[in-house]
């Protein structure tokens, strides 16, 4: 878990708004006035009373409105007046008043009868999908309107374009706004300076660039994630060369080629640049140092840039912060900061953010960036030992470094000086912390504390207790993979009662855990103590939590604790791999946030409750290896079902047609090893998504039907992705969680768990079943399958020629059915065949010569009498051994003699050593079945590797 600090923050943004209000407060000299001296106007009062009618104040924060104790209306709670005691403006931001978010209905009345009216904040309220009232375009002397995060929906109305006294305009947070056409009516608003359309979707506007280039004023633009069209071309712009942007925010569209263009673009008295989340490639320009030489901001987070750092960087008056993060950028991270070193850079910079990239080397010396607030140097591939100098940073709050490849000792000396320090992250290291029970941290409010794979054990680090608690939680503790051998101290349920993220997982944690209903409730929090050895019975989930993940442990006793859990908020709960019992309750309308559900090899039995058929928005649904019996329920509202495992139970009855009906999101259909019986029912063949499709070891008969040709997936060769995944909400940090789909697959005789490579796997498996007939064409259509299992059936017929399509065929078993004929000759040109079994069958003719197939072992082929030919000591009709050369009798002149000589030296020579090695593999089976078990080996080797690094290369970059 990374705790991800944005280059400008939510309060950094609450801050320039208030600091904006105070500028315009300022600017128009307002005051309250003094009840004894002066009084607004009657009208402006009855004005003000009417427009509260229409609002509902749950929270009584305008209470003052119209009490006896305030007649004065300037005095009233959010009312801004002039000196003269005219009322100009409303600030009912509930952010800067406290209280509730006001709701209802904005009244019109006011704005007409209160004639000076200049100022509006409605932000931060909740007007419930209300459209943005039309009148507004009538207050032609309005300069401020926010109206941002107020819950407006509906079209942005043109008419305010009418509004040419308008300097601020703030709709953002309103994510059911939207803009009909074109923007053009912005170019009216010629005085405005401040422009935030966050949130607003704005597809169709094409000329927006133009647009707001008609602005001379304009200071700020912010147009954060408004699905703004693709910028493909800017050839068509003519840019204003006096442009005066300061703040030019497009976080999250589709901006998209080289970041070049926009050099020339924008002012060159631009403060902040903010293109985060787009699709900008290419290298960062060098002249971005030449022309940018006020930029203080620089913000290109999550693009797809390469390179290095330009060095005319240093060039730029100022940079207080830079976050080119999650890029492909390369280079030595020392060479980085020696193009940011020197001038005002070098003092003034506050915020780094690095990580995600492929930078390389060792961590540098930080000591001349003394006001360095926040470093994330995470996920590079930065090595060696961290520098001491870190220690020095006396201003450093945040300190990100997990997931490089940095050893060494850190000792109590190294932290002497960070006593600002609230977010530490060394996790996914080989680092090893010496720090004794009793050392008390100087940095006492701590947020975010991740240390996994850190060496720490093997007793619990009780310097974890003397951290204090900011404000009321602290945000993570990760001590996951520390090598931990010892119980959880009782005082950990302190800090536990107030933490979001708390992962203790993979250690060897032993001894119970306490009655969470007992403690207080962890709204939103994310639990992970998954294995480790912690036993005893559960007597309740942690409440409120949206994460919870126990399992590999081992928990006993009855399942029926579940119900007594508070899982408002719960989307992730796994409890597998534990020794849990009973059946399962019938309370799941209560999970109704739940996405993922895994309850795999326990002890559990009974029927499945149809109550789960509530879970509509369920993604995965794991309950394989238990003991469940009966038929399997409706679950016709998983419209959104990924994975569906019920393998190893005892389930009966037939495989249900609302399958393939009701779950058009499935990749995975698990139900091998139960008891079903029945046809494959044709509607199975709807699932165009499914890449895994088990029914093995059950009682299904008939045939295959014609239709898994509709198996889109499996008739493509390519997989899309590498796991499979699934990001949502993380509420503590305003991001998103990812979560990676995991699955237990026989493969190739032993039981693997997939789950980095998941995605790649593609297999269809009917095997150990009472099915019979033909295997129809389709299936060899299905050019992706990696996996084909047909044995232990019924099926007879000839194999199609077709089965060389199949060149994606890494295992195949057609062994034990009633098959006839010759083998095909294209099953050898399926190259990358390294299982296969044809065994015990009535396969017959000659085995098609190739090197793929004869260096099967022999076993692959044997129960069927009619074959013959290699590898099988049988040889086939007709065939006779190749018959040698004949030589000329008579006598031999002495060169020829000599070169007679070599030739038999140099014959005797090949024969000895080529058919002494592979002579004997052909005589000898014991020595052709280990030397080609030793190639079968070494090339599964080589792709499992090439599997797992190119599956851990793709995770790095996707995260």
């Amino acid at each position: 878990m990374l705790l991800v600090f944005p280059g400008l923050t939510n309060g950094r943004r609450l801050l320039q708004h208030l600091l904006q209000a105070v500028l315009i407060l300022f600017l128009f000299q307002q005051r309250a006035a003094d009840s004894d001296v002066i009084r607004c106007g009657e009208e402006e009062k009855e004005a003000l009373l009417v427009f509260r009618r229409g609002l509902i104040d749950r929270f009584g924060t305008l209470s003052s409105w119209g009490s006896k104790d305030k007649i004065d209306c300037c005095e009233w709670t959010g009312v801004l007046c002039l000196q003269t005691g005219h009322v100009y403006g409303l600030q009912l931001n509930f952010r800067i008043l406290g209280g509730a978010p006001l709701i209802g209905t904005i009244n019109a009345s006011l704005l007409h009868k209160v004639h000076h009216f200049r100022f509006l904040d409605l932000s931060y309220n909740n007007f419930s999908g209300c459209p943005i009232p039309e009148f507004l375009d009538s207050v032609k002397n309005l300069e401020t309107l926010s109206l941002s995060h107020a819950g407006f929906e509906g079209p942005i109305p043109h008419r305010l374009g009418n509004l040419s006294r308008l300097q601020l305009l703030d709709l953002s947070g309103n994510n059911g706004l939207y803009n009909i056409g074109n923007i053009e009516w912005i170019s009216h608003l010629s005085s405005l300076r401040y422009l935030d359309l966050s949130g607003c979707d704005l597809p169709g506007a094409n000329d927006w660039f133009q647009v707001i280039n008609k602005l001379p004023l304009l200071n700020e633009l912010r147009l954060v994630w408004c699905n703004l069209p693709l910028i493909t071309s800017w050839n068509p712009l003519k840019v204003n060369a006096t442009a005066s942007f300061l703040t030019l925010d497009l976080t999250g569209n589709h901006v998209t080629n080289s970041i070049y263009p926009w050099l020339f673009n924008v002012s060159r008295n631009l403060h902040e640049f903010n293109l985060n989340f787009n699709l900008l490639k290419g290298e960062i320009p060098e002249e971005l140092g030449h022309y940018m030489v006020s930029l203080t901001g620089l913000f290109l987070k999550s693009n797809e840039l390469e390179g290095g750092f330009p060095k005319s960087i240093g060039n730029t008056s100022c940079l207080h912060a830079i976050d080119l993060s999650s890029n492909n950028m390369i280079g030595q991270l020392s060479g980085f900061f020696q193009n940011i070193s020197g001038g005002c850079t070098e003092k003034k910079l506050e915020f780094l953010y690095l990580w995600g990239n492929k930078i390389t080397g060792s961590v540098p010396d930080f000591t001349r960036f003394s006001s360095l607030k926040e470093l994330g140097l995470g996920q590079n591939g930065l090595n060696g030992t961290i520098s001491k100098s870190i220690g020095q940073m006396v201003n450093l709050e945040s300190l990100d470094l997990g997931d490089n490849s940095l050893n060494g000792v850190i000792s109590e000396d190294f932290f002497l000086n960070l006593s600002k320090l609230d977010n530490l992250d060394l996790s996914h290291n080989s680092l090893v912390l010496e720090l004794s029970d009793d050392w008390v941290p100087p940095f006492k409010l701590i947020l975010s504390l991740s240390l996994a794979s850190c060496k720490m054990g093997p007793q619990f680090p009780k310097w974890i207790r003397n951290l204090e608690v900011s404000g009321q939680f602290v945000a993570l503790l990760d001590i996951s993979n520390t090598g931990i051998s010892d119980t959880i101290p009782d005082w950990i349920w302190d800090i536990f009662e107030t933490i979001g993220y708390f992962n203790i997982s993979n250690n060897h944690f032993k001894g119970n855990l306490p009655d969470f209903s007992l403690l207080d409730k962890l709204p939103y929090a994310q639990i992970d103590m998954s294995s480790n050895r912690l036993g005893g019975p559960l007597l309740s989930l942690p409440s409120g939590a949206s994460y919870i993940n126990l399992s590999g442990n081992n928990f006993s006793g009855p399942v029926s604790f579940i119900c007594s859990a508070d899982v408002e908020n719960l989307t992730y709960l796994d409890l597998s791999n534990n020794q849990l019992s009973g059946v399962l309750p019938h309370c799941w309308a209560k999970f109704e946030r739940l996405l993922v559900l895994n309850m795999a090899h326990n002890g559990l039995s009974g029927k499945i409750p149809p109550s789960m058929g509530l879970l509509h928005d369920l993604l995965t649904l794991r309950l394989s290896n238990n003991n469940f019996s009966g038929d399997i329920p409706t679950f016709s509202n998983f419209t959104r079902l990924r994975i569906l495992d019920l393998q190893g139970n005892v389930l009966s009855g037939k495989i249900p047609g609302w399958i393939g009906e009701s779950l058009p999101s499935l990749l995975i259909l698990s139900l091998g090893s139960n008891r079903l019986n029945g046809n494959i029912p044709l509607q199975l063949c709807h699932l165009a998504n499914i890449q895994i499709l088990d029914i093995s070891l059950n009682n299904i008969s008939g045939s295959i039907p014609n239709c898994f040709n509709n198996f889109t997936t499996l008739s493509e060769e390519r997989s899309s992705h590498v796991a499979i995944t699934y990001e949502y909400d993380n509420y503590w940090y305003g991001g998103v969680h990812k979560y990676i789909d995991s699955l237990w697959l026989t493969w190739k005789g032993s039981k693997y768990e997939y789950t980095y490579t998941l995605g790649l796997v593609k297999s269809l498996d009917l095997s150990s079943n009472k099915m019979s007939g033909a295997v129809p064409e389709e299936i060899m259509k299905l050019v992706g399958l990696i996996a084909l299992n047909l044995s232990r059936n019924n099926f007879s017929g000839p194999i199609s020629p077709k089965i060389g399509q199949l060149k994606s065929l890494d295992f195949l078993d057609l062994s034990r059915n009633q098959f006839f004929g010759e083998i095909p000759s294209s099953l050898s040109q399926i190259s990358g065949l390294g299982v296969m079994d044809l065994s015990y069958n009535n396969f017959s003719g000659k085995i098609p010569t190739g090197t793929q197939l004869q260096s099967f072992n022999a076993s692959v082929y044997e129960g069927n009498p009619g074959l013959c030919g290699l590898p099988l000591p049988k040889e086939c009709p007709g065939e006779e051994p190749a018959q040698a050369p004949s030589t000329k009798k008579g006598k031999i002149p002495e060169d020829e003699f000599i070169r007679l000589g070599f030739y038999v030296s140099l014959s005797l020579g090949f024969i000895a050593g080529f058919w002494g090695v592979c002579g004997s593999l052909v005589l000898c089976q014991s020595w052709r079945r280990a030397y080609f078990k030793f190639l079968g080996d070494m090339k599964d080797r080589m792709y499992v590797t090439a599997a797992i690094n190119l599956a851990k290369l793709k995770q790095r970059f996707n995260n």
